[in-house]
């Protein structure tokens, strides 16, 4: 049982934080287009932004044990297999992107516009502006939106394990679940529990950390 509870926790920390590391990259240029197309904002397009917008919304509606089935021919085709812990990081990605985007998004939008006015009459470019201003002055919410992200992925993980998934929620499901090991299935609750609190912890005390320079 211990070696099946450790090989599984760490099923469980390599899907997320690989999948929150993909959907990141993937989110964080979405976030900044929403943020500069928008009406008002640095480079506003109305299509570009409602487009965008409208996908973002489409995917972020998908429940995410739907959207696994869906995107199973795409884990297949890009990892060579469509169950285990690495297919799963593909659904895992495209379930959390959009996720990304809109809390980056928001936190985008918490930036000071006056800090952004001083920018331009300085001169400075929308590149500049969004390297030097807009995702520095974030950084301390940016924090909190990986903390979400990550937690968020957790319990994904888990709904991706009832499925073939790998992970802590193909130990519950396959142990506790089908084989009636009430043990496996409690254990597997109280480590995603803990995994939660020590994320949340060190997301916190960054959050702090950052928010005092």
């Amino acid at each position: 049982m211990i070696d099946t509870l450790i090989s599984s926790t760490l099923e469980t920390l390599y899907m997320v934080f690989l999948s929150t590391i993909f959907a990141f990259l993937i989110g964080l240029p979405l976030a900044i287009i929403l943020y500069v197309t928008r009406e008002g904002s640095l480079r506003e397009n109305k299509l570009v932004f409602s487009a965008l917008d409208f996908v973002v919304n489409i995917l972020r509606s998908i429940p995410f044990i739907i959207l696994m089935i869906i995107v199973r021919p795409l884990a297949s085709l890009i990892v060579g297999k469509s169950i285990g812990s690495t297919s799963a990081i593909v659904p895992l990605t495209v379930a959390a992107a959009p996720f990304v985007a809109r809390l980056l998004e928001s936190s985008f939008l918490k930036v000071d516009k006056g800090i952004i006015e001083a920018s331009k009459s300085m001169g400075s470019t929308n590149v500049q502006i969004i390297k030097k201003v807009l995702i520095p002055e974030s950084m301390p919410n940016i924090v909190n939106d990986i903390t979400m992200t990550l937690i968020n992925l957790v319990g994904y993980s888990a709904m991706a394990g009832s499925i073939g998934g790998g992970g802590l929620g193909n130990m519950a499901v396959r142990f506790g679940v089908y084989n009636y090991k009430i043990s496996y299935l409690i254990s597997a609750v109280i480590i995603i529990i803990i995994l939660v609190q020590i994320i949340q912890f060190i997301g916190t005390r960054l959050y702090k950390k950052i928010n005092k320079i």
